[in-house]
């Protein structure tokens, strides 16, 4: 676990093997998670409408920072090219990406460390 800013801000992460997600003509993340529980296949049978996949879509905020994330970038070159397209509607800055980026990596799973 990183102990200090500077460890923190050179975290990389890459986006989680096997999650479909889709981008929109405006650059808006829709991540599709598939629907495939023993239930669920049960009542698709029996003509129940569920759907195959659940979609989430990140705002305007978390799509930009989700298409940055690539297995290259720190957390702080994401953060910096945040503040370069947002300016101040970014602030504060880390706090938000650091708190959205723990929320898809710790509950959702759509993204993963590789250098902790």
């Amino acid at each position: 676990m990183p102990s200090n800013n500077q460890e923190v801000l050179s975290i990389i992460f890459k986006i989680s093997d096997g999650l479909e997600y889709e981008v929109s003509t405006d650059n808006i993340v829709t991540i599709l998670e598939k629907q495939d529980h023993k239930v669920q296949k049960l009542f698709r049978k029996l003509k129940f409408r569920i759907p195959e996949y659940k979609k989430t879509s990140l705002d305007e905020y978390g799509s930009y920072a989700f298409l940055l994330i690539d297995g290259r970038k720190t957390v702080k070159d994401i953060g910096e090219d945040l503040e370069a397209k947002f300016g101040d509607k970014a602030h504060p800055l880390y706090e938000r990406l650091l708190l959205f980026l723990n929320h898809i990596e710790v509950n959702c799973h759509y993204i993963e460390k590789i250098n902790f």
